[in-house]
């Protein structure tokens, strides 16, 4: 017999069917019908492609799909989705040529995912994950985008055109209104390359010099220097950092190893500003998470958080990497 469904599960099922039955209407929009079912499609068949993998990290890799496959660029790419998979990792890509491709070949068919758009251009899947049960053909860019960030715990983003720059401008804005998770986002360069520095003096210059983006938002990326740097971040970010969890206005941190009390006055000391009239402390398991199994064994820290900050946020994650068990 199946599992039954539980009751949350049940009660957002019943809000799906309700609001699909307030399109059935003789005035609704034939376009409007098209993209409700289509995005409806695209996310079933997506979330179960990847729903047997969440528990595993992944790489999401960003670039120009007119990367050649000479391109030095290409290379770095290959070698950077190589070297973590290598590390238990898998890769995500937008599944076509240039540095999705880079990052497919890489990996390895097997620990690679595709997310491909349908583009009247481009011939689909690059060979690779061409007809591999982990790809998955959308025709939506909003729907494709959502599935690159959502499922992944860090992002290599190399040197590219439009789609490149739309893609960590939307990143960089989901993590800067606290719409994704934590995790480190690498802007990748070749050694003595510009690429991205010459993108973020035109951030610092122009739009953070004006007030548009708050100097703290500047460590929600990080330029990285060639495959090394880049891993090299990676690791340090869950040197300590595990996950995190919302319950209304509290904040709890998962963490490897528990803080003493030093790291957690010097924590209260630096950060008083984005804790709303609480303190940054040690804390056990809430009963949603045991309910849930929700990493219960990790160690934790927890605070009412102002919910605004979080250029700050990051901030504070990446002190708490720097503590030593």
């Amino acid at each position: 017999m199946a599992e039954s469904l539980s009751r949350r599960q049940q009660q957002l099922i019943d809000s799906m069917r309700a609001s699909v039955e307030a399109l059935a209407s003789p005035d609704s929009d034939i376009l409007d019908l098209k993209i409700v079912d289509t995005t409806l499609r695209e996310f079933t068949e997506a979330f179960e492609v990847f729903r047997p993998y969440r528990n595993q990290r992944k790489l999401t890799m960003f670039g120009s799909a007119r990367t050649p496959a000479d391109d030095p660029i290409y290379v770095m790419a290959r070698e950077l989705a190589q070297r973590i998979a290598d590390d238990d990792w898998m890769v995500v890509t937008g599944a076509g040529p240039g540095i999705m491709q880079a990052g497919t070949e890489g990996a390895g068919r097997e620990r690679a995912f595709g997310v491909n758009i349908l583009l009247p251009h481009e011939q689909g899947a690059n060979p690779i994950i061409a007809h591999d049960p982990k790809l998955v053909e959308m025709r939506y860019f909003f729907t494709r985008k959502l599935m690159l960030v959502r499922e992944s715990h860090a992002y290599a983003v190399l040197p590219g055109g439009f789609g490149t720059l739309d893609e960590i401008y939307e990143l960089l804005t989901l993590l800067q209104t606290g719409k994704a998770m934590p995790a480190p986002v690498l802007l990748v360069e070749r050694p003595g390359d510009d690429y991205w520095q010459h993108w973020e003096e035109f951030t610092e210059k122009t739009a953070m010099a004006r007030g548009y983006i708050s100097p703290p938002d500047r460590s929600l990326y990080k330029i990285v220097s060639g495959v090394d740097d880049a891993l090299s971040e990676i690791e340090t970010f869950y040197r300590n950092y595990r996950s995190l969890r919302f319950f209304g206005e509290h904040l709890v941190i998962r963490l490897n190893y528990a803080l003493d009390d030093a790291h957690l006055e010097a924590l209260n000391e630096a950060f008083s500003d984005i804790v709303v009239d609480d303190t940054i402390r040690a804390c056990e398991p809430r009963a949603e998470e045991i309910s849930d199994n929700d990493d219960v064994e990790a160690s934790r820290i927890g605070f009412r958080y102002n919910r605004v900050d979080f250029g700050r946020l990051r901030q504070l994650i990446d002190v708490v990497n720097t503590a030593r068990p």
